[in-house]
């Protein structure tokens, strides 16, 4: 009897020793690095609200196996140099298991040698095709590549048989690459660039590039960069009485361009992530159940909709969360699951990477959308 008193009691202790070890287990640290202030914040700061959003939904239904996350985030204000300086704090002083972000092309390059070296998986919310091509062992992306944006927006001048543009792109990391690609595709898909102008992330007027490009015999005209440039020049082509059918990029696809440009945004076109117009695509599709439930949290607990940009993040925190749950919080797990990813119906697309890619995502990932009354319309 004695005995059988003494198991219960050892097995009663045992039990409360294992519970109270769960509970004690130490969270899982993300990182985080966003561009919440400074010229980039209209890309940084719904990022950062989504992240934070998501993984307080995570941790509130009980976190991953019983285990909270913690998110640490640090705001580059899209500064390469306090990326590098956040990037070597997460991975030194917090300890972090993996990084999303940061925000833009140019942070994302600068701190990849340090990622790689330090083989912690990072997953950029930035568009610049050269973050993940070529690949590299422990960098993802979440935001579609700059090169299918161009494929889009050619797609669709080639259906309305225009063959002569102008393109007109922001000197940075964003808008070299976009011009990079927008030479290269042209020159592939027969299109003939009239006219190739730049101008700096702080320029205030671009009349002088358009001024030029009004006397040209160009059919269209292509502006690459992130706001405020682009609105800047939708406002510079309204004041000068240009007609020719002007495109963004996918850099300002979000409400602030359109609050930015004011009238001069009506009828510009631009591909997008499908969110911004998910209550447009047809039942069928396989993103819209996850576009919709994550506009309508980020509405509720934001006052605002959920965008483009806070899509790259929402994909991030997800793709993070599915491959934890798969194979385990250790760096090399969480590469190893993320590589395996197939399928995944995001925000920004479905992702199916694999060891040749760590971008994820097709020209589909894309639609074409049109400003028509300060709002969003799906070019069909």
């Amino acid at each position: 009897m004695f005995k059988s008193v003494l198991k219960i009691f050892f097995a009663l202790v045992f039990t409360l020793l294992m519970a109270g070890s769960v509970i004690a287990a130490p969270p899982i640290k993300i990182g985080a690095l966003f561009s919440v202030s400074g010229p980039a914040a209209f890309l940084g700061e719904p990022e950062r609200n989504t992240a934070q959003m998501l993984v307080n939904e995570i941790n509130k239904a009980g976190g991953i196996k019983g285990r909270q996350l913690e998110l640490i985030i640090i705001d580059t204000q899209g500064d390469a140099t306090k990326a590098v300086q956040g990037v070597n704090k997460l991975i030194k002083d917090d300890k972090v298991v993996a990084i999303i972000g940061p925000s833009t092309t140019g942070d994302s390059m600068a701190v990849i040698p340090i990622v790689e070296k330090a083989e912690i998986p990072l997953i950029s919310c930035a568009a610049g095709i050269k973050i993940t091509d070529p690949v590299k062992k422990w960098i993802f992306k979440t935001a579609q590549n700059d090169a299918l944006a161009v494929a889009r927006i050619f797609e669709y001048l080639k259906k309305q048989k225009i063959n002569k543009i102008s393109i007109l792109t922001v000197s940075d990391g964003f808008g070299s690459s976009g011009r990079e690609q927008l030479v290269l595709q042209a020159r592939e898909s027969g299109f003939q660039i009239i006219s190739d102008e730049t101008y700096g992330p702080k320029d205030t007027d671009m009349t002088a590039q358009l001024t030029k490009i009004r006397g040209s015999n160009a059919q269209a005209i292509i502006c690459w960069g992130t706001n405020p440039g682009p609105a800047i020049v939708a406002r510079n082509v309204k004041q000068l009485g240009i007609k020719l059918p002007l495109f963004m990029s996918h850099g300002v696809s979000s409400k602030k361009f359109i609050e930015l440009a004011g009238d001069a945004a009506e009828g510009i076109i631009l591909p997008s992530g499908r969110v911004i117009v998910a209550n447009q695509m047809p039942n069928k599709d396989p993103q819209k159940k996850a576009m919709l439930s994550y506009v309508n949290s980020y509405q509720k607990l934001y006052k605002i909709e959920g965008d483009h940009f806070g899509g790259h993040a929402w994909d991030a925190m997800m793709l993070l969360k599915s491959a934890i749950e798969k194979g385990g919080d250790s760096p090399a797990a969480i590469r190893d699951q993320l590589e395996k990813t197939t399928k995944f119906a995001g925000i920004g697309g479905t992702f199916s990477y694999s060891p040749q890619d760590h971008a994820g995502l097709t020209k589909d990932a894309f639609v074409l959308v049109q400003i028509k009354k300060q709002a969003w319309t799906l070019v069909k």
